[in-house]
């Protein structure tokens, strides 16, 4: 048999499996997706595979060069598929970083050749699933990389630069060769489905595209996703933080498109004012008010102590989809700012690789029977739910009487004085002391386990002995118990020097990432949600108001999505203060406030509603005085969270 001859039957061999690649083959079943699962095998060459760019014209002229802009598409994709005719679906990470911060715990960033052909894709999606037939496509959004345009922080300039590319892939658009040239390219390669998916600014872009309704977009996965950049920079009027979307659009810009983008950077500034107020350029970055136009299906993915993108931009998300009538499924895990690939990874990457297969090749693997939700418990302890909300919630209106709840009215009044240096751990640490700077409603030693799952709101009447306020609402479960340290520089996990391989590798582009371990802490409480308002934006957010002293303002403010279990034994607590230390910006002055209880309350998502809080409750609250509760670790500063002013979207674990 002549080497020729040889060579010839092993691609045969090779062709014949691709063909089959697509077909129901088992695999190993896993506890989070359906028993008896299949999948797609790795039966293509990752060493073979096409590495090519190509440049899509968005039909926008963000930089105003009297030229479209053309974002750039790096692909790697199966050869031997496109050589047999078979057509494969995308997977798709849009992001900014692929040059100037890098992607994943390892902050991997594109490399290329000496010919501008790409090297290292970033993460494992290309290591493993380009061998199962998946084409892996990592877009420079505009005016980053090596795209035209500038930066647009979420707008609609980003979004469109990222929808453009799935109109490439189904027809819809011209793309090129080269950044400059008029020789097109077409997607002959591509069946037309794809799938999006990344965490943090990644994963908001696939929000944002999600809800424009694309066609061709059959599923999305946002990781640490924000639904509403209002509700990054903003809560209810109060500032998160001191900077504006110009600070990251500079710095995301190419060195390249930098120069040209100061008008753009101008209006990025001046359209998100300091005062809180409700503006057009927030509304163009609102996906939530256009969720009724996806028709993707979603898995969110969130970090319950996510304190960069804050938890209520999952559960507003997630609530404003279940009108929608699409899939969805949602991992809630006790971590910070962190990709699951780093602390459920071999579960994660079954997971999503069954996810996929089902949306984006057509397999029948049951992923989309299996339970919707999954939460962490305790590090690495994990729980399911056909449904999140837990079935059988309720909410539950709770009201308020001098240091205790009530489930029939309020009664009396609660003052505090805003104290800027202290923030939510201070007021949970000493959550059944005395102290100015806060008020505490809570009850006794619960007799039976009591769960929160979902999202809350407060109401509050309030008045302020000066003309500017800000409110905090701290939910915390006061008790012992070991979580995720995610106040330490690895918002709960541990890097370890180990690694493991996912997929397969190149000399330029590895499959073999670093393990990581969960990075525990022993803590007296746990903060279970949040929420932050101006009372200036009492009536709406649409203009702030100056306070008249002493006049009572009625607020109404979301608490963060969670779902928690305060254990029998355990006292659920409710801080109610002024400026969260590290987590919002002072007012302009140093209120004392004080509360009309009869006229504040909170609304709480609990298993079993109202009748499960009065069963778990004991009565009458009593308030004793123990000692103070232990605090998590690595308490002031917190390394690797945008605690201090400027602070933002890529600070720490990105």
């Amino acid at each position: 048999m002549t080497l020729r001859l040889l060579r010839s039957l092993l691609l045969l061999c090779t062709l014949l499996a691709a063909l089959t690649a697509t077909q129901l083959v088992p695999v190993a079943a896993h506890a989070t997706v359906a028993p008896k699962a299949t999948g797609s095998q790795p039966v293509y060459s990752y060493a073979d595979a096409v590495r090519e760019t190509v440049w899509v014209d968005t039909g926008l002229d963000g930089d105003g060069n009297g030229h479209t802009d053309r974002v750039a598409a790096d692909i790697v994709r199966p050869r031997e598929a496109a050589a047999a005719g078979v057509k494969v679906p995308v997977i798709m990470d849009a992001s900014p970083y692929y040059a100037c911060c890098g992607r994943g715990n390892e902050s991997q960033l594109k490399t290329y050749d000496a010919q501008g052909r790409p090297v290292q894709f970033p993460l494992f999606y290309d290591n493993y699933f380009v061998p199962r037939g998946y084409a892996v496509v990592l877009v420079d959004l505009a005016g980053t990389n090596r795209s035209d345009g500038c930066s647009d922080v979420g707008g609609p300039s980003d979004v469109k630069s990222a929808k453009a590319v799935i109109d490439w892939l189904n027809g819809r658009a011209a793309g090129y060769s080269t950044r400059s040239g008029s020789t097109r390219t077409s997607p002959t390669w591509a069946s037309g489905s794809v799938g999006m998916i990344g965490k943090s600014w990644d994963g908001t872009i696939a929000n944002g595209v999600a809800a424009t309704g694309v066609d061709g977009l059959k599923t999305i996965v946002p990781i640490s996703a924000i639904s509403s950049w209002y509700d990054y920079y903003r809560s209810s009027g109060a500032p998160l933080y001191d900077g504006t979307p110009a600070d990251l659009s500079g710095l995301v810009d190419s060195q390249a498109a930098a120069p040209h983008c100061t008008a753009v950077d101008k209006r990025l500034a001046a359209g998100s004012p300091d005062s809180g107020d409700w503006s057009s350029l927030w509304q163009q970055r609102d996906y939530v008010a256009s969720a009724a136009k996806v028709k993707a299906s979603v898995f969110v993915v969130h970090g319950m102590q996510d304190l960069n993108v804050r938890g209520i931009n999952f559960s507003q998300w997630w609530t404003a989809l279940a009108g929608t009538g699409v899939d969805r499924k949602i991992w809630l895990s006790q971590t910070g700012h962190v990709d699951p690939f780093d602390y459920r990874r071999t579960i994660w990457v079954d997971t999503l690789h069954s996810w996929f297969d089902h949306y984006l090749l057509g397999i029948d693997n049951g992923v989309e029977k299996a339970p919707a939700a999954d939460v962490e418990r305790a590090p690495d302890q994990w729980t399911q739910d056909a449904a999140w909300p837990a079935p059988g919630t309720g909410a539950a209106t709770l009201h308020l009487t001098p240091g205790a709840f009530s489930t029939t009215s309020g009664s009396g009044t609660a003052s505090f004085t805003d104290d800027p240096k202290l923030g939510e751990d201070d007021w949970a640490a000493h959550a059944l002391t005395s102290t100015p700077e806060k008020t505490v409603f809570t009850t006794g030693p619960l007799t039976r386990d009591l769960r929160v799952s979902g999202q809350g709101s407060i109401t509050l009447t309030v008045s302020s002995s000066t003309t500017s306020a800000h409110l905090s609402a701290v939910l915390a479960d006061l008790g012992p118990a070991v979580i995720r340290n995610y106040e330490g520089s690895g918002e709960g996990i541990t890097t370890l020097s180990t690694r493991s391989c996912w997929g397969d590798s190149t000399p330029g582009d590895s499959a073999c990432f670093l393990d990581a371990a969960a990075d525990t802490s022993s803590v007296g409480y746990t903060i279970v949600s949040r929420g932050w308002a101006d009372l200036g934006h009492y009536a709406g957010l649409s203009r702030t108001a100056t306070l008249t002293p002493g006049t009572g303002y009625p607020i109404t403010f979301a608490l963060a999505g969670t779902d928690h279990i305060v254990p029998a034994g355990h006292r659920l607590a409710l801080i109610v203060a002024g400026t969260d230390n590290g987590l919002l910006n002072p007012p302009s002055t140093r209120p004392t406030l004080t509360l009309d209880l009869t006229r504040s309350s909170v609304r709480l998502p609990l298993l079993g509603g109202l009748t499960a809080f009065r069963q778990a409750v004991p009565a009458p609250t009593r308030q004793p005085k123990p000692d103070a509760f232990a605090a998590p670790s690595a308490l002031p500063g917190l390394p690797g969270l945008p605690r201090t002013a400027g602070d933002c979207l890529p600070c720490g674990n990105f």
